[in-house]
């Protein structure tokens, strides 16, 4: 997705406090809402100040969007407004030492983007903190009894106790 969303920003063109403003036009907007699976992305922005430390670019702002995605249950468009404060690290991508070695990855890591050459892709990684800024499972107002036509257990039905109150009641 390196040319959905943004331009690459070269590293060397980045001073402390660097402040970009994003916003997808419509054609980025469909081909982000394409790669997500969303049935539209009205609005996204992102406001976002950048800190350079040698190779190391720190990433720190603000993410909004406006979007539909599809109801679990029943496939009705669900809206959803996405205002969130977000942080990223950009390093530059290591060296491929082994093919075939594991890499483990801790809390401090999962915010943490690669980049390749001299430019960093903000546009992608303000596109992929939206994909994890959304509801992985979104709901209408219809979903609880579609669900329940269907025969799926709701959690509290379906949980520990009330297998014990089934048990209580004789069942």
């Amino acid at each position: 997705m390196a040319d959905d969303f943004g331009d690459r920003i070269a590293i060397d063109s980045i001073r402390d406090g660097h402040r970009i403003d994003l916003s997808a036009d419509q054609a980025e907007r469909k081909a982000i809402a394409d790669r997500l699976g969303l049935l539209s992305l009205e609005c996204l922005k992102a406001h976002v100040t950048l800190e350079r430390e040698g190779s190391r670019v720190r990433a720190s702002g603000r993410i909004g969007a406006s979007l539909e995605q599809s109801c679990i249950a029943t496939g009705d468009p669900v809206a959803e407004h996405i205002d969130e404060p977000f942080e990223l690290v950009f390093i530059p991508e290591p060296a491929q030492s082994a093919p075939e070695q594991e890499i483990e990855l801790g809390e401090a890591d999962c915010d943490v983007a690669f980049y390749e050459g001299g430019a960093i892709d903000l546009g992608t990684a303000i596109a992929d903190t939206l994909a994890l800024a959304m509801n992985p499972y979104p709901r209408s107002a219809g979903a609880d009894a579609a669900l329940k036509e269907a025969g799926v257990l709701s959690e509290s039905e379906a949980g520990p106790f009330a297998a014990l109150a089934k048990l209580k009641r004789g069942e």
